[in-house]
């Protein structure tokens, strides 16, 4: 989607760098292998992400042929999997329970990826809708760790390549006003 595209659906309130307005979350994929170069840069990016006391919790498990793609779907709910079946890489971003604020620097990992996919012309989009306990059994994930989402990776399609039902939420969510999420000295 180009930036005058993008521009239909998402406006700063305040100037800041296009990649964040440019990074969305599309669910149309091409059936493309990311060359290995890049899909690492994606991942270098995630392992620069701020962690509290340098302990850096995150992990990514990936599948990126077709054999461990389909051990993936395996714990991925319906839903998200008749989209995201023709993503080229799917990755598991897991978090060590050992640091206090495991969840948050996993998140921050994941924003990074997500911010240096889009600078390589991919897309991503993580989901919540899979059976966690299903993918800690099949993926051999050790119970200090928790099971964060699992990350669709590739190359964006088309939207008519889609289930009918996906089409119309094919496009780039806006944001609540910046004023309506800062408060000043106190909860409002």
């Amino acid at each position: 989607m180009s930036e005058i595209q993008i521009k239909q659906f998402r406006q700063a309130d305040h100037d800041i760098d296009q990649v964040y307005l440019d990074r969305w979350s599309p669910r149309s994929f091409l059936e493309k292998e990311v060359p290995e170069e890049v899909l690492m840069r994606i991942f270098e990016a995630a392992r620069w992400a701020p962690s509290a006391n340098n302990f850096q919790p995150s992990r990514f498990i990936i599948a990126r042929n077709k054999e461990d793609r389909e051990q993936f779907h395996t714990f991925i709910n319906e839903g998200n999997r008749l989209w995201c079946e023709k993503a080229p890489v799917l990755a598991v971003l897991i978090s060590n329970k050992e640091d206090p604020v495991h969840t948050f620097d996993a998140g921050t990992a994941w924003g990074y990826l997500s911010l240096q996919a889009t600078r390589e012309g991919l897309i991503t989009h993580a989901m919540g809708g899979f059976q966690r306990e299903k993918a800690r059994e099949v993926l051999n994930i050790p119970d200090n760790y928790d099971v964060q989402v699992v990350i669709a990776i590739g190359y964006q399609g088309e939207k008519e390549e889609l289930p009918e039902n996906f089409q119309t939420r094919e496009q780039p969510s806006n944001r609540r006003p910046l004023k309506e999420s800062i408060f000043e000295a106190k909860f409002k």
